[in-house]
């Protein structure tokens, strides 16, 4: 018999992630057909790295040469590691998806002839009418209730997720799903930096997905870092592509690559950077105040004008939110390794349309539509396979969840973040590696993982927090064994000691594994140019 005070529900899916992906997705298996659950580690609507911000997406209509045309501009970037297929997909669907919001009535904003401007989604009201629209679907949402394992069928197959278990924050009350089939879009990992709308990005999706049997690829892509004013958590990028940026004695920044390169070169050595945004004309500035309100809010709270004051700045690490690294995908219905078990959004691997570089703001938020949709029909049509099929549980997560082994005492979570946070932040271990410095911040991370492998919290300590400590460390020991592999520069993995790109690289790196990490090259591979 259930303890009292846990929660349990029946449903065919269970969706993991309340965001753009999670929504989609919750959705999409409803319009199947399917009794969906959403569990988010937050509010449906507010949290995760959308719901602050201003996102473009892709949508354009089906014109093949003006599809093709924005293929052809990005492809470079991708380095070889794309998929055209993908893109094209991702393209379709997110029109089709975006059109759809119209329709129901999502007051997209009018352009100067007074047509909808579709490119342009306000998180805000994003969000809040993602969750308007779950609701009508008939999904039951649990807010606040972040998943902490999965469960499996019982009769020793992985069978996928039958369902998930978790704490609700707000109650402490237990709460189980059973369901045929579990999306996982839980968003990517930022290591709690603080970077906006980051901090329950903690990888918690990744963890519970190696624990089930998934693998991982692009994990070596996670080195992205947001330029962000001192102090300030809006890591939004757009208004600093018309900046200066100057030493602390005015004279310029050499550059050195993108933006944030520039300002990693400097920082790295210890020398402030300062910015203005100057080479933004008069009506340039209304539109970036007008499109782009919560970069300005730092500004206007201080007393700055950032047109013509300068104002120092830094780099917030995002990890695999911008990054491009996840669970990788087996199929076109985001299907993973694990049967009955799909990931979607930046929990997912985004090679598929960004390569060996982050996909930016518009193609990241419509690979959130496009997969959320698709992982969504997917499960539903799995879940509609093991319906009547008797399946006992078990539960398959490990480290920090509670005692094994010989190992009896707790840890402290937050002792173990930290010292997760000074392998993956600082400039110089993550934006800037090397063979040897990845070398040593592995094995000061497998350290890390045996002292949480089999213990829970000390008593009285924070179930969650434990959990996404446990999360932080697994990401970061599949960030850097994926980089120590990739012996070259490729996009954003960055190499000190290996500043070239090797053509014969030019192939995905996969990556998996708990208590022995493992990295290798993709079986095959072959871009579709």
């Amino acid at each position: 018999m259930a303890d009292p005070s846990t929660l349990t529900l029946d449903a065919d899916v269970l969706v993991l992630g309340g965001g753009p992906a999670g929504t989609w997705a919750a959705i999409a298996a409803a319009e199947a057909g399917a009794k969906v659950v959403l569990a988010d580690k937050g509010y449906v609507g507010t949290s995760g790295a959308t719901a602050p911000s201003n996102t473009g997406a892709w949508y354009l209509p089906p014109d093949p040469g003006r599809r093709e045309a924005v293929i052809a501009q990005r492809w470079p970037g991708t380095l070889g590691l794309a998929d055209r297929g993908w893109m094209e997909r991702v393209m379709e669907l997110s029109w089709r998806r975006i059109d759809q919001l119209a329709d129901s009535g999502y007051p997209f904003p009018v352009d100067e002839t007074g047509r909808p401007y579709r490119a342009n989604l306000r998180g805000p009201d994003y969000m809040r009418f993602m969750r308007q629209l779950v609701g009508k679907a008939g999904v039951r949402i649990l807010d606040h209730a972040p998943g902490l394992e999965l469960l499996l069928d019982g009769d020793g197959r992985v069978a996928g997720a039958a369902g998930a278990a978790g704490r609700r924050r707000n109650s402490g009350e237990i709460w189980r799903v059973h369901s045929g089939a579990v999306v996982i879009a839980t968003g990517g990992c930022a290591f709690l930096s603080r970077a906006l709308g980051c901090n329950v990005l903690t990888g918690d999706g990744l963890l519970m997905a190696a624990e089930a049997g998934a693998d991982l690829s692009g994990m070596e892509f996670s080195s992205v870092y947001g330029l962000a004013p001192l102090g300030s958590a809006v890591t939004k990028g757009l208004p600093f592509f018309w900046a200066s940026f100057t030493h602390e004695d005015g004279t310029p920044v050499e550059t050195q690559g993108d933006r944030a390169g520039t300002v990693a070169g400097a920082l790295v050595q210890g020398r402030p950077v300062y910015a203005v945004l100057d080479r933004a004309d008069e009506a340039l500035r209304g539109w970036l105040r007008k499109s782009q309100p919560n970069c300005f809010l730092p500004f206007d709270r201080a007393g700055i004008d950032p047109f013509t004051q300068r104002f120092p700045v830094n780099l917030r690490l995002e990890g695999t939110v911008r990054g491009t690294g996840g669970i990788r995908l087996t199929g076109e219905d985001c299907a993973t390794l694990v049967p009955g078990l799909y990931a979607a959004g930046d929990a997912a691997t985004r090679e598929d349309i960004g390569g060996a570089n982050t996909g930016a703001g518009g193609p990241n938020a419509s690979w959130a539509i496009a997969t959320g949709a698709l992982a969504g029909q997917g499960a539903a049509g799995f879940a509609r396979g093991t319906a009547g099929r008797d399946r006992r549980r078990f539960a398959a997560g490990t480290a920090g969840l509670r005692p094994g082994g010989r190992e009896a005492s707790g840890f402290a979570p937050d002792e173990v973040v930290r010292a997760t946070q000074a392998e993956v932040l600082p400039l110089d271990r993550n934006y800037y590696r090397s063979g040897a410095g990845l070398d040593a911040s592995l094995a000061v991370l497998d350290g890390l993982w045996r002292e949480v492998r089999d213990r829970a919290p000390r008593p009285g300590g924070d179930p969650i927090r434990a959990r996404e400590a446990a999360a932080m460390i697994a990401t970061a020991r599949w960030m850097y064994a994926s980089a120590r592999l990739r012996t070259e520069t490729r996009g954003i993995s960055k190499r000190t000691d290996r500043p070239g790109t090797d053509a014969a690289l030019a192939h995905r790196i996969h990556s998996g594994g708990l208590d022995a990490v493992w990295a290798r090259p993709a079986a095959s591979w072959g871009a579709s140019a």
